[in-house]
């Protein structure tokens, strides 16, 4: 079969298959049931496979049917995406960043990057969207976001991770707030059993265990005190400001704090623990060039080495 012919054929079959019926799939390609009827002929004979068996409502796949269907569909998605990609570079041109990040990290790192940048580039619109990473991933997925600010590589395969800057977790708390629970880090470095009177704030997460299996001198801290939990982190750094506890922030969050002395990090009580923030986008999807220069800007701003 030649190459136009067995793209046609595969169209065919791809539609009876997901219509079920010879005559809705003719109408959906605008083509005589005839027709449909001998290109499935002409694939099963070239494959040596029956693809359909009839029924009363129409046709059904067979187990070979069903299987060649998988590939099929997964090939004109991708086509279809690959369309619509084109459509979109040429439609919106190199004038349109869609951002998403989750709140803190959008707050913090996000937009004070973003600022400076539309500053050197007026003529980019920018499009912010926040939502919780399972939301970002899925808005990747379907292709309405270009770019998702994520604290860590994404696990899903189809994403790329393009690591810009660190964040640090740290045990933190104000002065007064120290003196009042009576703590001494160098005590405390030694023996937790000091630090009974301490409350811990954390986010609200249901079990420690799963939450920072990379901080196990945390976990143990955990069990000396009582813990407050916070719904995220900029509630969780209002708790640590206004001297409710101990908490576990993220360290780039509170750089003004920490540098004028209103909050104290107690690093030796427990390491920080390191993060690698950047952006995920999809693999293998065109990016326009707005979408390129931003990544090259931001990692220039954070000066962020892949090696270290």
């Amino acid at each position: 079969m030649e190459v136009e012919s067995t793209l046609s054929s595969y169209r065919i079959f791809n539609a009876v298959a997901e219509t079920g019926n010879l005559s809705r799939a003719a109408k959906e390609l605008y083509i005589s049931q005839p027709a449909i009827s001998k290109a499935v002929s002409k694939l099963e004979q070239c494959l040596a496979v029956k693809l359909f068996t009839r029924n009363s409502r129409g046709v059904k796949l067979t187990e070979e049917g069903q299987l060649l269907y998988e590939y099929t569909s997964s090939a004109f998605t991708a086509l279809r995406q690959g369309e619509e990609s084109i459509k979109k570079l040429h439609t919106a041109g190199p004038e349109r960043i869609r951002l998403g990040a989750g709140t803190p990290l959008c707050k913090h790192l996000l937009l004070p990057c973003l600022q400076s940048f539309m500053k050197q580039n007026p003529e980019i619109k920018v499009t912010v969207e926040c939502h919780n990473t399972a939301e970002l991933m899925a808005l990747l997925a379907a292709g309405k976001l270009d770019l998702a600010m994520i604290d860590g590589p994404s696990p899903i395969k189809e994403l790329h991770f393009q690591p810009v800057t660190e964040i640090h977790s740290v045990l933190a708390a104000t002065p007064t707030y120290l003196n009042g629970i009576h703590y001494s880090e160098r005590s405390a470095a030694k023996d937790t059993s000091s630090l009974s009177q301490a409350t811990f704030l954390l986010l609200n997460k249901k079990d420690a265990d799963e939450t920072y299996p990379e901080a196990p001198k945390l976990q143990q801290l955990l069990s000396s005190g009582t813990i407050l939990e916070a719904e995220n982190m900029d509630l969780l750094l209002e708790f640590t400001k206004i001297g409710l506890g101990i908490g576990y922030i993220i360290r780039e969050f509170a750089l003004a704090e920490l540098s004028d002395g209103s909050l104290t990090e107690l690093t030796d009580l427990c390491p920080p623990l390191t993060k690698t923030v950047g952006f995920a986008c999809k693999k293998n999807l065109p990016q326009n060039e707005s979408v390129k220069r931003f990544l090259t800007y931001t990692k220039e701003k954070y000066a962020y080495d892949e090696t270290t």
